[in-house]
């Protein structure tokens, strides 16, 4: 059938700041690609990450690189083999999925031969702030089951000890975004087992992880920054004990599917992550989320307002969209 291709940009307020070691968001700034075939249409979000060299000119001008091959009919398969992995390709691939299965008059669950995604268990995030504000914000969601805990590399382990007191049940992973250094890791190794955290995320910059290959960490950590797609998994899974999957990174549901398949394949843990995005973005990664470990897509719960029908949080579990939102006939 032919289609027709749509990219725009769109912003997204916060409802208060996101802080992490690496600065302060207030917006989510994505792209939207909508892909017309027939008379039904399907949708994609990136979100480009400047981390990654991305910005949202240039994530809209990859997409019209592509517009003739995915207009022409192109596929997943080609659409790999074209476009490098990034926000970008995310939003076409995520396009893509929800057009055919539109199209097929399925769902992508179907497509993939796996259960509709259901309500799971997602992290809340603690944002980086003086230990006090941490152990308020941590004691307002005490009772949900996992809290992501943003640090950098000031007294880290004073805000950890207090996220610690305010949610004593709660399982926790630990994100530096790359602040710490093989020092600091080496001597909070202890701490960090001590206040039963469970997951240690990228605390070192990717590129200079290469002492974690003979490290006995006492806390398992996770490649984030360090992997993109299953390409890096050689490498990676000689230093880290998991690897957090993230459609953006990836470059689409395709490409992430592959990642988590592979990871699993060579003993690793997977955790489920996104970017500060809509719901848009979450819907596919749910398709990841209900294989992981570890689910941290509570970048839509940032948002002053989210996409009509989108994801629910009840206390810490994640509840899909409504029906047709995304990836539904």
């Amino acid at each position: 059938m032919p289609r027709v291709l749509t990219v725009r940009a769109a912003r997204f307020p916060l409802a208060r700041p996101f802080r992490i070691a690496r600065g302060v968001k207030t917006a989510a700034d994505v792209i939207v690609v909508e892909l017309g075939g027939g008379d039904v249409t399907g949708r994609g979000e990136g979100v480009p990450y400047p981390r990654y060299g991305e910005s949202v000119k240039g994530a809209l001008a990859a997409v019209e690189a592509a517009r003739a091959l995915v207009e022409g009919g192109a596929g997943r398969a080609e659409l790999l083999q074209a476009m490098p992995p990034g926000a970008a390709r995310n939003a076409v691939d995520c396009a893509l999925w929800d057009l055919e299965a539109r199209a097929a008059g399925r769902d992508v669950a179907a497509l993939l031969g796996a259960p509709r995604p259901g309500p799971l268990a997602s992290a809340l995030t603690i944002g980086l702030d003086a230990p006090d504000a941490m152990a308020r914000a941590a004691a307002a969601v005490a009772d949900a089951p996992l809290l992501k805990v943003k640090v950098d590399a000031d007294d880290p382990e004073a805000r950890l000890r207090a996220v610690r007191a305010a949610a004593a049940r709660a399982a926790l992973i630990v994100d530096p975004n790359e602040s710490w250094d093989r020092p600091l890791v080496e001597r909070l190794g202890p701490a960090l087992a001590a206040l039963r955290v469970d997951l240690l995320e990228q605390p070192v910059p990717a590129g200079e992880d290469d002492w974690l290959e003979g490290y006995v960490a006492p806390v398992p950590i996770c490649a984030d920054e360090a992997v993109h797609t299953a390409a890096d998994l050689p490498v990676v899974a000689r230093r880290y004990q998991a690897v957090n999957v993230k459609l953006d990174k990836a470059g689409g549901l395709t490409a992430a599917l592959e990642l988590a398949a592979a990871a699993r394949g060579a003993g690793l843990r997977l955790m489920c992550g996104c970017m500060i995005s809509s719901s848009l973005s979450i819907a596919p990664a749910l398709h990841v989320a209900r294989a992981a470990d570890f689910v941290d897509l509570d970048g839509p719960l940032w948002l002053a307002d989210d996409r009509p029908g989108g994801v629910r949080d009840e206390g810490g579990v994640l509840h899909p969209p409504a029906p047709g939102f995304w990836g539904e006939a």
